[in-house]
Parts: C-alpha cells; structure tokens; sequence
C-alpha cells in the first residue's frame, strides 16, 4: 500500500513523523509521502524538517520508506508556477498541490494553474473540469481520489472524468490524525465506493507505487 498525501504536527496534523510512520506500517504502506501545508511563508521549514526525519527513519531500514514532499496549500493561482520552482529547488521530492476541492474556498482557477506548474499530484481537485482534466493528461499531472471526509465528495466525478479522458488517478488518505490512514482494503473499498471496479482500482493503488518507486529508485 501507498499513501502520498499525510500530515504531521509540522502543520495541521496531530502526529510526529517518527509516529506516522509507525502507524503506516501497521496499515500495510510501504511507501510514504510527508506533505505538510505550505506556502512562502513556511516552505523552506516544512521541507527541511521532513526532509531530514525522513533521512532519519529511511536509515532505520524499517520497510518503509519516507518520501519528503509538501502540499501547496490556498496559493494563489498566479504564484503557483513561482511556489512549484521554489519547493523544487528547496529539496521537495513530491509535489502535492491543494485543488479546488467543494467544502473550502480555494481560489478559482487553482486547479489549472498547479497542473500547468507541473505538480505531481492534484489532491482533491473537486468539481474539476474536463478541460483541466485532459490538460492534466498533456502534462503528466495525477488526480488524486481522496480517502478525506469532505474532500471525498467528488470522488465520482473525478473518477468518471479521469476515466473518460485517460488521466492517471492515485488513491492517499490526506491523513492528519491516526483515524485517516486506511489498508489496503479500506482504500479499495473507498475507489469502488466512486464507481471503479476491482480491476481499475488495483490500478489506481498500483499507480501510487509506480511515482513512489521512480521517487525512491524502487527500494524500501
């Protein structure tokens, strides 16, 4: 199992990294992604600190392995291409950008701004629409199905989208409290909970190992 989207205590989740990691492997992952919140104001000490717990726990050879990323978070649309640069050049291995899910008030125009920046994941992109959909498909850019309460709303309407227009879906958890974080099982049951079948949700669980695997070279 993957999971590329969780939060820990350097934002708003109510774990350490050390803590999430631990409970991850009792969920089965094997790979995964510290994506705290951020924006300019806390960028560079959100992905130096995950960067270096993640250094710490992949060293331990535990089997699982860390991913150091960040979740942009409410940027406006006009700054994400200069935020995206700015998290690469600061040592981010993942990108997960905030979409435009339906229960927050993120700005307009955020789902297509982070697709045309280049973010690996769009997390909870919402209501997206099939223009940003097959523009996401031109520029390598996943769509997240969210495993989060409220976030989760759309799930359906991202998966019928995704599957007519071809886009590369990824299940994650968007974990802040040990409650979030789900098995395999759990995370299968929630893809064909938004219309997948067995099959195509296999796929989409395998599309998290395939980007956590060319992050980390394949080792755990």
């Amino acid at each position: 199992m993957v999971d590329l989207h969780t939060h820990t205590t350097f934002s708003d989740g109510v774990l350490i990294p050390y803590e999430l990691t631990r409970r991850a492997m009792v969920k089965g992952i094997h790979f995964l992604a510290i994506t705290d919140h951020g924006d300019f104001s806390n960028m560079e000490l959100i992905i130096t600190s995950v960067r270096k717990a993640a250094e710490r726990i992949n060293a331990l050879e535990l089997g699982i392995k860390v991913i150091a990323g960040i979740e942009l978070t409410h940027i406006p649309p006009d700054e994400m291409q200069e935020a995206v640069l700015y998290a690469r050049r600061l040592g981010a291995e993942l990108i997960v950008a905030h979409g435009e899910t339906i229960v927050e008030p993120v700005a307009p125009g955020t789902n297509r701004a982070a697709i045309l920046a280049g973010v690996d994941i769009l997390a909870h992109p919402g209501l997206i629409t099939e223009e940003d959909v097959k523009l996401a498909v031109e520029m390598g850019v996943c769509l997240e199905i969210s495993g989060r309460k409220g976030h989760s709303f759309t799930n359906g309407h991202v998966a019928k989208l995704a599957q007519k227009h071809g886009a590369r879906l990824v299940f994650n958890t968007d974990s802040h409290a040990p409650s979030d974080l789900m098995s395999k099982k759990e995370a299968l049951a929630v893809l064909m909970g938004c219309g997948l079948s067995l099959q195509e949700a296999n796929k989409v669980i395998n599309n998290g190992f395939n980007i956590a695997k060319s992050i980390t070279g394949g080792r755990i």
